[in-house]
C-alpha cells in the first residue's frame, strides 16, 4: 500500500488522471440515480398536470442534472480545473457566453421556454404550420417539438423554427378538433343547392360531429375565383379520429355528392390556338 502511495506521489499526472476517472464515475452514478428519481417523479407530475410546460420543465431539470455533473467533473481535477476557470472567469466568460448564445442550442432552449409558457398548443393538440407541416403534438424537449403524422411518421421540428411560424391549432374547442375545408364549383352553379349538397355530405359522414347545439357548421360562399366559386365549411371531429382519414372521407363524399347533383367542379385549363401556315 505504501509503495502505491509513493508511486502516485512521485507521478502527479497519473494521480490526477486516477482522481479524474474516480470523479467521473462518481458523477455518473450520482447523475444516474438523480435522473431515475426525476424520471419517476416527472412521469407522475406529467400524468397529473399534463401540458407542454410540464414536459419542458422535466427536460430542463434533466439537462441541469447532466450539466452540473459535467461541471463537477471538470472543476474537481487539477487537469481540467484551469479549463473550467477560464470558462467562468474574466473576459473569457463573456466571449464564451456570447459564442454560446449565438448557437442554435440556446435559441431552441429559449423558444422552448416561450412555447411552454405562452402555450399556443398543448400535448395532444392537432396543429398545422404555414409551410403545410401538420400533426398531433406528442412531446416537447429543450430543442424540439415532436409531431405525430400519418401512421408511424414522427416529425421533429426545432423550437426556434416552430416558434417563428404561423400555427393553426385545430384543437381550439375542448373535446373535439376541426378542419376548415374549401371547395370550388362552377360559376353558373346554384349557390343554395351547392350549400345544401355540401352540408348534407358532411352531415352524413361518420367521421364528422355536430358543433354546439347539435348543429353542423354552415357552408359559406367565400369568393369568386377565375374558374369558379369558392365555398367553405368547418368540419368538427373527435380527437380519436385520424385527421387524414377525416379529410379523405369528407373530400370523397363531397366530390361524389357534387357529381351526383350535376354540379360542375372547375379545373384550370389553357386555350391553345394553332395556326397552319402553308407555303405558296
Amino acid at each position: 500500500m505504501e509503495a502505491i502511495t509513493n508511486f502516485l506521489t512521485s507521478n502527479p499526472l497519473i494521480n490526477s488522471l486516477i482522481a479524474l476517472g474516480f470523479n467521473a464515475v462518481l458523477a455518473f452514478l450520482v447523475a444516474f440515480v438523480l435522473l431515475k428519481i426525476e424520471r419517476k417523479a416527472g412521469k407522475k407530475w406529467i400524468e397529473k398536470h399534463g401540458g407542454i410546460n410540464s414536459r419542458f420543465t422535466e427536460k430542463i431539470i434533466r439537462f441541469v442534472i447532466i450539466f452540473i455533473a459535467f461541471l463537477w467533473v471538470i472543476m474537481s481535477s487539477s487537469l481540467t480545473q484551469a479549463f473550467g476557470n477560464s470558462i467562468f472567469q474574466g473576459t473569457t466568460v463573456l466571449a464564451a457566453i456570447a459564442g454560446f448564445a449565438a448557437k442554435p442550442v440556446l435559441s431552441d432552449m429559449f423558444c422552448g421556454f416561450m412555447l411552454s409558457t405562452t402555450k399556443p398548443f398543448n400535448i395532444g393538440d392537432r396543429i398545422e404550420l404555414d409551410d403545410g407541416t401538420a400533426g398531433i403534438v406528442k412531446d416537447i424537449t429543450i430543442r424540439h417539438v415532436v409531431l405525430q403524422g400519418i401512421d408511424t411518421l414522427r416529425i421533429v421540428i426545432p423550437n426556434s423554427e416552430i416558434n417563428s411560424k404561423r400555427i393553426t391549432n385545430l384543437s381550439h374547442q375542448p373535446g373535439y378538433r376541426s378542419i376548415h375545408f374549401r371547395f370550388s364549383v362552377g360559376l353558373n352553379s346554384n349557390i343554395e343547392q351547392v350549400k345544401q349538397v355540401i352540408y348534407d355530405a358532411v352531415r352524413q359522414s361518420p367521421r364528422s360531429v355536430p358543433r354546439k347545439d347539435d348543429e353542423y357548421s354552415p357552408v359559406y360562399f367565400i369568393a369568386y375565383q377565375p374558374n369558379g366559386i369558392e365555398m367553405a365549411t368547418t368540419v368538427y371531429y373527435q380527437p380519436t379520429s385520424p385527421t387524414e382519414s377525416v379529410k379523405d372521407d369528407i373530400n370523397s363524399r363531397v366530390k361524389k355528392a357534387l357529381d351526383d347533383a350535376g354540379i360542375e367542379i372547375p379545373y384550370g385549363y389553357v386555350n391553345v390556338l394553332m395556326h397552319n401556315n402553308e407555303e405558296a
